[in-house]
């Protein structure tokens, strides 16, 4: 994530919610209060988003495998073992 590119990006979908919550509401402090609002929820998702991928890095740089792709593995051996191969002989596959 480039920081500039993102404040840009952020800047501009900003503006184009305020402009749309004003022509929606028609009230200028309204489109600002809301604005305001979007833009906490906007910053709270970027650090979120920064913090999730130190977090990952981290992780990676010592050798600990991230929680997601141990997740990952468990739910592919468990979809594996659930798979009965009864199961495929008993649907019928046609063209029309």
């Amino acid at each position: 994530m480039y920081a500039p590119r993102v404040f840009v990006s952020m800047l501009a979908v900003l503006i184009v919610f305020a402009v749309s919550s004003y022509l929606i509401h028609g009230s200028i402090v309204t489109a600002l209060i809301q604005t305001l609002i979007c833009t906490v929820i906007i910053q709270a998702g970027y650090f979120v988003g920064i913090f999730y991928l130190v977090r990952r890095e981290k992780l990676r740089s010592e050798g600990i495998p991230a929680r997601e792709s141990i997740l990952l593995r468990g739910l592919e051996r468990e979809t594996r073992e659930e798979i009965q191969p009864t199961v495929a002989r008993n649907f019928q596959a046609r063209d029309r």
